[in-house]
């Protein structure tokens, strides 16, 4: 079989990889935290649920349009508008089955041989595939421990050239939990002015944040019309199997992104846009509960961490991961992610999953209960403690 060598330029999300690891583990009969998933173990509100059983037996089963049905593309519209403080309009906005077709249409829309595409690294590993995939040419901009996990605006300033098509920011971010400053998104919101490029803003997880308050880089002047705000239900509403998401898009682009959406999937299901309906202009009770819930998580394993010989683990913003640095232990990251798997009983992620500049980190996401944190955090240090003897 002759296979497109496109293919050959596709990644893929270790996580996955490491969750069937971890499940053919405990068909063995072994025990296993899961820490390596990105997603909230919490239920979809009741309220949300409700929604999208109504639309179900109300007859929502049909073809929807593809951008999305008007009643959640503007409400999209006006919590975004509220939110980011800027004017937005409902044909703006493509509804899409999760965040990543944001991603994934807006790359190929704009994309090609040539182009240079600057990402975060250690990012969400979809940026460089689909940058790859596409016949762009990667351009990874390093998050560094020494800043939080933030980006370094000069350095980011050298990196950008008349060949940078497209800049992905990426805050609250996965895998480090860095929250860019309003200072950060300033400077390079001028760096994209100045060298006339597009930016893909993923704020999948800006309603999670711990300190201080979101800032979006759409903000700032010029900016909105050159941004793409990638955003979605799946974190911030327990809804990652419901597969919603949206992209609010400059005028021009929408209608481009809109006939991927009818090429490929045609649309998203107009059930789980009734329950996105619901979500956006119902309580908000039990959203802030589980961020109150996570930043208490959060505390728990980051103390815990940084109580371990040889593990420093900075305190996360924003987002349900920490991003701690196993150097200490004598191990590359994935033998160490490796060993706590096997030998531990503990699912983590190596911090190469995200990108070469995540080598000697590994991702955990808290996205457990309390104790079975504590008992990861006991497994962990019994095993940091035998490699140091």
């Amino acid at each position: 079989m002759r296979i497109a060598k496109c293919m050959s330029r596709l990644g893929t999300e270790t996580a996955f990889e490491v969750l069937a690891r971890a499940k053919a583990l405990e068909a063995q009969g072994r025990e296993i935290i899961h820490l390596e998933i990105g997603e909230p173990d919490f239920d979809t509100p009741a309220n949300v649920v409700e929604a999208g059983v109504k639309a179900l037996r109300a007859g929502y089963t049909h073809y929807s349009p593809s951008p999305g049905i008007a009643e959640l593309r503007t409400e999209i519209a006006r919590h975004v508008a509220a939110t980011r403080h800027i004017d937005v309009s409902a044909d703006q906005v493509v509804v899409t089955p999760g965040a990543k077709p944001i991603m994934f249409f807006s790359i190929l829309a704009l994309c090609e041989p040539g182009d240079e595409v600057v990402y975060p690294n250690p990012g969400f590993p979809i940026y460089e595939s689909m940058i790859s995939f596409a016949g762009a040419t990667p351009v990874p901009a390093p998050l560094r421990e020494s800043r939080q996990f933030r980006l370094d605006v000069d350095e980011l300033a050298g990196l950008v050239n008349d060949r940078t098509k497209l800049i992905i920011v990426n805050s609250p971010g996965n895998p480090c939990g860095g929250v860019l400053t309003k200072r950060d998104l300033e400077a390079i919101a001028d760096v994209a002015r100045k060298h006339d490029a597009l930016v893909l803003a993923d704020e999948i997880y800006s309603r999670i944040i711990y300190e201080g308050e979101h800032h979006s880089i759409t903000g700032f002047p010029g900016m909105p019309e050159r941004t793409i705000l990638l955003d979605g239900f799946s974190k911030t509403y327990a809804m990652t199997g419901w597969r919603l998401g949206y992209g609010v898009f400059p005028p021009e682009l929408a209608p481009l992104i809109t006939r991927l959406v009818t090429n490929s999937v045609s649309c998203t299901p107009a059930f789980t846009q009734w329950a996105g309906v619901e979500a956006l202009t119902g309580p908000q009770d039990a959203r802030r509960r589980m961020v109150e819930e996570f930043r208490r998580r959060r505390d728990v394993l980051v103390a815990g961490l940084n109580a371990i010989p040889g593990l420093h683990c900075e305190l996360p913003a924003g987002a349900f991961y920490a991003f701690p640095n196993v150097q200490g232990t004598g191990l590359q990251c994935r033998t160490f992610a490796d060993r706590l798997l096997y030998e531990a009983g503990v699912a983590t992620l190596a911090g190469t999953s995200f990108g070469k500049h995540g080598e000697g980190f590994v991702r955990l996401s808290y996205a457990n209960s309390v104790e079975n944190l504590q008992k990861a955090l006991d497994r962990i240090d019994t095993l940091v403690r035998k490699l140091r003897v």
